[in-house]
């Protein structure tokens, strides 16, 4: 894939090649992995393997982009399944043992996805590998610190990761119409509850929005590309 002048990442990720998304649903985490993805691929450095491990909804899926992503040189694993049923795509142990790639995987929304990386649990949790919980202030179980200790608590008991190796980012997003003002809002919502007890590594940003928030926030915003909207969004 050329790189495509995609944004640089605002933090250094070392000798990571393993890239973990979990969230409350709704939260945007599969629009991050995307666009994580997308970046890795554009470095042309290692391939990528993009696991859509989301169970636990029929829309806003990351495997709607599958055709897309392939296009620009990601490889997307999948398992064809009805709504909620409990199937994961295989090979995603040796994946995440192979140095010689990247892999991002997009873990569906709260504890109900979250057990489908339970049983990787032993390589979660090596320092190769990097597992991100998104928060977006704008939604229900994420408003507050109380809801988001819920949700965490519970994600982390079935997946089995480590809460020490756990990260954070911040999505403050409401979609298409978020504005500057929605973004600094919700930026300062999350340093209010989580830094005081974990460090958030970056806030992602819409790139059209993205310049005006990073003067604000400088050396902390990802700008991101919208792929999983639909005309009635």
């Amino acid at each position: 894939m050329e790189n495509q002048n995609l944004p640089v990442l605002p933090f250094q990720y070392g000798d990571a090649h393993n890239f973990v998304f979990l969230a409350e649903a709704g939260a945007g985490k599969s629009e991050v992995s995307v666009n994580m993805a997308l970046y890795l691929a554009s470095l042309g450095e290692k391939p990528v393997h993009f696991f859509d491990l989301d169970m636990t909804k029929p829309l806003f899926r990351s495997r709607d982009l599958a055709s897309f992503l392939t296009e620009q040189g990601v490889i997307v694993h999948f398992e064809e399944q009805f709504y909620d049923a409990p199937t994961v795509s295989g090979g995603v142990s040796r994946l995440l043992r192979d140095e010689n790639c990247y892999t991002v995987l997009d873990v569906g929304g709260d504890y109900i996805g979250a057990r489908s990386i339970g049983g990787y649990a032993p390589f979660l949790n090596k320092p190769d590998t990097i597992v991100w919980y998104v928060v977006n202030p704008y939604r229900p179980w994420s408003m507050d610190l109380p809801h988001i200790d819920a949700v965490l608590s519970q994600v982390l008991g079935v997946s089995h990761v480590q809460l020490d190796r756990l990260r954070f980012l911040g999505n403050p997003n409401l979609g298409p119409d978020t504005s500057p003002e929605d973004v600094v809002e919700g930026i300062n919502s999350i340093r209010d509850m989580i830094e005081a007890f974990k460090p958030v590594d970056f806030y992602t940003v819409r790139e059209e929005i993205a310049p005006e928030v990073e003067a604000l926030f400088p050396g902390k915003i990802f700008p991101i590309r919208l792929y999983l909207t639909y005309e009635w969004v």
